[in-house]
């Protein structure tokens, strides 16, 4: 720590941004470049704390005192090394992680925590720009020769750290383009695609070889990888998605929110859409339903794209705006909080469930029928409970359901070979993460369920551990794993 008291004397700066009614007319990144004089300062606002607690917040253990220090010191090469001794894609994470380390910062008791998201994406896009994250091809190969499966960020890590500790790599993805939910789940304005290619480009020239249009299981039997590789990761992520079965839900105009996102950033890829096939929210009002990341980025779409008027609904509670007391620090913060979609527009409804869907003579949703609940949490459950007479209408003609998923899809990639489920529904695997089939691992949301783009990564570096050692008869060079 180089300024003691610099937590004292600097107040936290937001990540600068581009103004609302600029922004909702494109589909480029809502941030801005940080100015660096502003970025050393909240990097000074990094605690000697003794324990930094953001370790235990960050699921990859980043170093971020260390780089914190460097940015402050203005040695940014130095904070680059530190930054990427533990992430493979600070450029992801620094954009799309809701940053849980500084849920855990330790000046976060009885302060604003210290500005570590807008820390991370500045130095990795710096040294971008300054040409210092250039391809680093491994000095040897082993001979061993592994198939990712899925090209997520959980595949594109594991893929990474085994194509380091020189195993031949190649990555097969269903899509036609490489990227998995980085490539069609995250909206333009969230990510720009340039920022996924770049990293692309760089394994590509370090040795990884990529295979879009490959449906493993389907077009590419499991068992022909098997035969070909010597060791096969399934990181296919958690794609069947949480439906909303009552009333009316056979009417036109009702999608899941992956259908919305995917179709437009396939055309921000710039993908010949028809119009019939295409969804779109221009001159509608918006119904959202779910009222995570998912469905904020629906909100920014919809915007976009024009929508009349965008209400989002969700189950729980309005969070409050500070800690609750059963939430007390280093836990992660349930509290209120604007994302910059929020910013733009639309109106967010809280304590609500749908009970049906109301349609038009031509078979289209035109409204739906809401009511007002209470939510009681017992024994571990929640009881949701409707309030009488609380019943009301929403005006939609365009439902978007971001509900979350509820686990891997279910098909010839897991039921070919017989693979072992868990009681959720996710893919079974031992210490070494291996499934219960010889030789065939799995990492990310297929194995842990819908969770954080922190989380894919820290669990594809893991698994990638234990096929190296699992290959090089039970040793391994690279970084340990998970608990």
């Amino acid at each position: 720590m180089g300024r003691p008291t610099g937590f004292v004397e600097i107040r936290r700066r937001k990540h600068p941004m581009r103004p609302v009614e600029e922004r909702v007319h494109d589909w480029r990144e809502t941030y801005l470049p940080f100015p660096e004089a502003a970025l050393r300062d909240q990097g000074a606002r990094c605690m000697d704390c003794g324990i930094p607690f953001c370790h235990q917040g960050c699921p990859l253990g980043n170093l971020i005192p260390d780089w914190n220090d460097q940015v402050y010191r203005g040695h940014p090469e130095a904070a680059l090394e530190r930054l990427h001794a533990t992430n493979n894609f600070p450029e992801f994470t620094g954009r799309l992680c809701p940053a849980p380390c500084e849920g855990a910062c330790v000046l976060g008791i009885n302060d604003d925590p210290v500005t570590i998201k807008a820390l991370e994406v500045s130095i990795i896009d710096r040294a971008y720009d300054e040409g210092w994250v250039a391809p680093a091809p491994p000095s040897f190969r082993t001979g061993r020769r592994v198939a990712v499966v899925g090209s997520g960020p959980a595949g594109l890590a594991a893929a990474d750290q085994l194509n380091r500790a020189g195993h031949t790599v190649t990555v097969f993805e269903r899509s036609d383009r490489i990227g998995g939910l980085l490539r069609y789940g995250i909206p333009e304005f969230k990510m720009e695609k340039r920022v996924l290619d770049r990293r692309l480009a760089l394994m590509a020239d370090e040795g990884v070889v990529f295979r879009p249009g490959a449906d493993v299981g389907s077009g590419v039997p499991l068992s022909r990888l098997r035969h070909e590789h010597d060791a096969v990761l399934l990181a296919a992520g958690a794609g069947a998605p949480r439906d909303l079965k009552i009333p009316g839900r056979e009417l036109a105009g009702i999608h899941f929110a992956m259908e919305y996102l995917t179709l437009q950033n396939r055309r921000c890829e710039g993908d010949s859409i028809p119009d019939e096939a295409f969804i779109t929210a221009a001159g509608r009002d918006v119904v959202i339903i779910g009222g995570g990341d998912t469905g904020a980025d629906c909100l920014g779409t919809a915007h976009r794209q024009g929508a009349r008027s965008v209400h989002q609904l969700e189950l729980l509670p309005k969070p409050p705006e500070t800690r609750a007391a059963d939430n007390p620090w280093p836990q992660w913060p349930n509290i209120y909080r604007v994302s910059p979609a929020h910013e733009e527009g639309g109106e967010r409804l809280y304590a609500v469930s749908t009970e049906r869907f109301l349609g038009d003579a031509s078979g289209r949703v035109r409204s739906l029928q809401a009511v007002k609940v209470t939510v009681e949490r017992r024994d571990g459950r929640m009881d949701v409970v409707p309030v009488s007479g609380s019943s009301f209408e929403i005006p939609a003609g365009l439902v978007l359901l971001a509900m979350g998923f509820v686990g891997p899809e279910r098909g010839p990639l897991i039921d070919e070979v017989g693979i072992r489920l868990t009681e959720r529904g996710t893919v079974w695997r031992d210490a070494r993460w291996m499934t219960s089939v010889d030789g065939v691992f799995t990492a990310g949301d297929m194995r842990r369920g819908q969770s954080l783009i922190v989380w894919a990564i820290a669990e594809g570096r893991s698994a990638a551990r234990g096929i190296d050692a699992w290959l090089m008869g039970g040793e391994s060079r690279l970084p340990a794993p998970l608990d």
